[in-house]
């Protein structure tokens, strides 16, 4: 695996923190996708995806309304984090259908129209 730039890697705490931003703004029973910030934010999907595992758990931060592009839950690598990111969600009203999918028509929050709405 190539390591970014020093440049890159000089703006990654602002990035992530823009990141950290948006989610914070998700209301609770919403949810959006790794894509939907990283185009609001200027970056990729997979950059969210690592802000959202680098997030201090110190930080107020709502990460378990962020999910993937299918609308689902993605697995993590630590033990239980998908199974804890479902039951927040359930217990904020977010309903999962059977195959474990979210209906993002009905739950999902768009960062940008948040913005001019």
């Amino acid at each position: 695996m190539r390591l970014p730039s020093e440049n890159i890697q000089s703006q990654l705490p602002g990035l992530f923190g823009s990141i950290y931003t948006v989610v914070r703004r998700i209301p609770p029973g919403r949810v959006t996708t790794y894509g939907s910030i990283a185009r609001h934010v200027g970056c990729t999907a997979r950059t969210v995806g690592f802000a959202m595992a680098a997030l201090p758990s110190e930080l107020d931060v709502p990460w378990q309304r962020v999910i993937n592009s299918q609308g689902k839950v993605s697995p993590r690598r630590n033990d239980d984090g998908d199974i804890i990111q479902r039951q927040l969600l359930k217990a904020e009203g977010v309903f999962f259908d059977p195959q474990g999918r979210i209906d993002l028509v009905r739950y999902g929050w768009d960062p940008g129209m948040a913005e001019s709405g």
